[in-house]
């Protein structure tokens, strides 16, 4: 999807500070069972059958795409007298800037989680480990409305002196589904006849969760599509939660036909800028299983589509249905990074409650435009693990984000140095974050410090609970990849050290226990 390099995580990662100062390497958390490879030295992060221990990789989109561009690291230039590792630049501060990528979407920790649960395997199942932190909740603080704020938290990989882990947490403000502004809402609808069975009733179930959410005064509009574009409701303004209007023109959805999924989204963006309203939160809804079989099919020219209406702020929510074998990920979640919003999979009635009923708000609003994160680092640091899409020392390279209400963008990396003996009781890391006001479009930044040699003293529960989910994610990219392996069976053993330490520092935490039923399976 991205022009720009990319630069992304393979091989797990080695945590630290399982309870208070203890890290999971003293606390024997990573015992191999013998392997002297599972999880590499301490204070390496090259863990078992990491090849690119560098931390490049290419961007897992569920079949490999092109891998990243060292350039857009913002590492020093190779030294020829090293042996070709990079020359220690002890003198220049560190500048990056840092992308999850679409920073509420979540489509694919719910694709792996169903796939893995129903027996079906992860062969074809895309992995993109900045949406697993996206879909799993922590616990930041909330920030006063127009802003947000930002939590950096440091801990030691083992006994290292160099390298350490880093989180990074951009959290916005709480706002209520009642306190909200009033909405314009497209929903786009797949009629085709792919969508017969299990795929129509989760996008029946999408809808009504919508309808439910839905408040008088807020308007609605609907079209369904195939082969033919027919508009089923025009501005409809909602009398209350649950509208009979609206929930009888869902009960009447049907499938048939072929689908013009390019066809659709057109005439659901005429439809949203015939009722658009600066005002108000402008939603188009695309629900499909993706499915492009008619038509303009072409990814870039149905997201440039969906693109070109961001200016104009109308967001697009895409989400998918269907079964995941069939469920073509690739497109909509191109239709989705084009139009600036998530991208989700609702695989069943509780999924579609859960998205678009406790978490209506953060998945159809947003709290703070464009969001630029960067992180400075004293000499001698560099990035060598990543959670999210992008991180460049260019900004340009690297695309800000919107940041939803009751959410928080999570990064979770291990940098380290190679000058650990400059890292006096000054030393410091820095995270600022720039964005727009929702609202006024106001520019503002944010910024927050820590001192290395303090920081990593501290009990961090989010920063156990990212390592958890972290870990989790790059476990199911090896059983994908390399399946009945060791690497895999090591990734795995791994993913469940890390989660154990995160559920002793955050007890009863529902998200910890749905990885685990996923990991114990594996």
């Amino acid at each position: 999807m991205r022009t720009h390099p990319v630069v992304r995580l393979l091989s797990p990662v080695l945590l630290a500070l399982a309870v208070g100062c203890s890290s999971y390497s003293d606390a024997g958390l990573y015992d191999s069972g013998g392997d002297s490879n599972a999880t590499g030295p301490q204070g390496s992060a090259t863990a078992a059958g990491d090849s690119n221990p560098s931390g490049e990789a290419p961007n897992d989109e569920g079949g490999g795409s092109t891998g990243g561009d060292e350039a857009s690291t913002g590492e020093p230039e190779t030294s020829s007298s090293s042996g070709g590792e990079p020359a220690c630049d002890a003198e220049a501060p560190v500048v990056l800037y840092l992308s999850p990528d679409d920073s509420n979407s979540t489509s694919s920790p719910v694709q792996a989680r169903e796939a893995v649960l129903g027996g079906f395997g992860l062969a074809s199942t895309p992995l993109r480990t900045w949406e697993f932190l996206n879909y799993y909740g922590f616990d930041y603080p909330r920030a006063d409305p127009g802003s947000v704020v930002v939590t950096p938290q440091l801990a030691r990989v083992g006994a290292s002196q160099d390298t350490f882990t880093l989180q990074i947490g951009v959290s916005s403000e709480k706002i209520a589904n009642a306190d909200r502004p009033l909405m314009n809402v497209t929903l786009v609808l797949d009629e085709s006849g792919s969508m017969e069975g299990a795929a129509m009733d989760m996008q029946k179930a999408t809808c009504r969760a919508i309808a439910g959410s839905l408040r008088k005064g807020d308007v609605v509009s609907m079209v369904g599509w195939d082969t033919e574009n027919a508009v089923k409701m025009d501005g409809h303004v909602i009398t209350a939660a649950n509208d009979p209007t609206l929930l009888k023109a869902i009960d009447e959805l049907e499938a048939g036909g072929g689908t013009d999924l390019n066809g659709g989204l057109n005439a659901g963006y005429e439809l949203a800028h015939k009722q658009f309203d600066q005002t108000r939160i402008n939603r188009v809804v695309l629900i499909s299983d993706g499915g492009a079989n008619a038509g303009v099919t072409d990814i870039e020219t149905i997201s440039g589509g969906a693109g070109a209406q961001d200016k104009d702020g109308i967001y697009l929510v895409g989400v998918g249905v269907g079964e995941g074998s069939y469920y073509n990920d690739a497109l909509m979640d191109a239709v989705t990074d084009a139009g600036r919003g998530a991208s989700l999979f609702i695989p069943s009635e509780a999924e579609a409650n859960k998205m678009f009923g406790e978490r209506f708000v953060s998945t159809m609003h947003v709290a703070a435009r464009d969001v630029q994160v960067q992180l400075d680092m004293p000499p001698g640091f560099k990035i060598v693990k990543f959670s999210g899409e992008e991180y460049s020392s260019d900004p340009a390279e690297v695309q800000p984000q919107h940041l939803a209400p009751n959410d928080a963008m999570v990064f979770h990396q291990t940098v380290a140095t190679c000058a650990p003996e400059q890292l006096g009781e000054t030393a410091e890391i820095k995270v600022t974050a720039r964005f727009l006001d929702a609202r006024s479009f106001k520019a503002k930044e944010v910024a927050s410090s820590l001192f290395i040699g303090a920081a990593v003293a501290e009990a961090q529960p989010q920063l156990l609970k990212g390592a958890a989910v972290f870990e989790y994610a790059e476990s199911l990219k090896l059983v994908r990849d390399q399946p009945s392996t060791a690497e895999a069976a090591a990734a795995v053993k791994l993913a469940l050290a890390a989660l154990a330490a995160a559920e002793a520092s955050n007890p009863g935490d529902a998200d910890l226990a749905e990885i685990r039923s996923v990991l114990e399976l594996l």
